[in-house]
């Protein structure tokens, strides 16, 4: 696991450095005496975890990882035992160590960071595979109703104006919103734009001919441009 350590005071992180150091499991990147140039740092660079001090000079460690838009795994690291409650608020943060550090207690914690990344790959990739076949859901929010849509229930997405018509086999939904949006929500490995007003699930699609493909009772365009793109995601006997 690749770490950094974050910590206004020299010896804070030396302590730190030489936890790291002594477990086989984590390699210290870099070490940073300000949160500035931890998070320029971040921005170009991955870790698994932030070894984090809270209390540093105009800039405490809540606000550290609201900064970050995807926040590695933290494990904040304080003098002040009453701030455990409010650092549990945040999901990135797994653990909370309080000074002065013990060796013991740190390995409690590698072990604690290494469960906590290891969790969050299963849940991803078995999110993943949901998607993959269909079955992650989005949800629309339909006067003030927030209504959930199966993945593999949808069948064409079609831009109209300031509006999306969302299209199942049963419903029709028209929702304020951009295909723009929506296309962000959507697994690729199902769901493909074909022209600059509609969007399919090509799982879906009964017949293509010339410019246009069959998606149960629905003609739909193909653009020029992405016809190639559609061709590619078709399992093509030749």
């Amino acid at each position: 696991m690749k770490c950094i350590i974050v910590d206004d005071e020299a010896t804070a992180r030396a302590v730190v450095a030489k936890f790291c150091e002594d477990s086989p499991e984590i390699s210290v990147e870099e070490d940073f005496s300000n949160a500035i140039d931890a998070i320029k740092f971040l921005n170009k660079q991955e870790v698994d975890v932030v070894f984090l001090d809270i209390h540093m000079p105009g800039f405490t460690g809540f606000d550290f990882v609201e900064t970050l838009k995807k926040p590695p795994k933290i494990v904040l690291i304080t003098s002040d035992k009453d701030l455990a409650l409010q650092a549990y608020e945040y999901e990135a943060i797994v653990d909370y160590l309080v000074k002065p550090l013990t060796k013991e207690r740190f390995i409690k914690c590698v072990t604690k960071v290494k469960t906590a990344i290891q969790n969050q790959a299963i849940i991803e990739s078995a999110s993943s595979a949901n998607n993959s076949l269909g079955l992650g859901e989005l949800y629309i929010n339909i006067d003030h109703r927030l209504i959930k849509l199966k993945f593999n229930e949808i069948l064409v997405i079609q831009a109209l104006g300031d509006y999306i018509n969302i299209k199942t086999e049963n419903t029709e939904y028209k929702v304020h919103n951009t295909l723009k949006k929506i296309k962000e929500k959507l697994p690729t490995d199902i769901f493909l734009q074909i022209h600059r007003s509609y969007i399919i699930n090509f799982t879906k699609i009964i017949d293509i001919e010339d410019n246009s493909v069959l998606i149960d009772k629905n003609v739909i365009p193909i653009s020029r441009s992405n016809k190639p793109k559609l061709m590619q995601h078709l399992n093509l006997l030749k």
